[in-house]
C-alpha cells in the first residue's frame, strides 16, 4: 500500500513544521496588537430562578 510509504511525506511535514516555527511563527508574534482589550467592568446580570410547575 503506498498511502503507508512515508518516505516521501515525512521530509515534507517536517520541513513545513520547521519553516512554521522558524520563520513565521516569530514573524507573526513580533506584531504588536492596535487595539489592545481594555479591562472592562463586566455588568452584572441579574436573573430569577425558572420556576417549574411541578414543585
Amino acid at each position: 500500500m503506498p498511502q503507508l510509504n512515508p518516505n516521501p511525506w515525512f521530509f515534507t511535514m517536517l520541513l513545513t513544521w520547521l519553516t512554521f516555527l522558524l520563520i513565521i511563527q516569530p514573524k507573526l508574534l513580533s506584531f504588536i496588537s492596535l487595539n489592545p482589550p481594555a479591562n472592562k467592568a463586566l455588568p452584572t446580570i441579574k436573573t430569577t430562578p425558572w420556576t417549574w410547575p411541578w414543585t
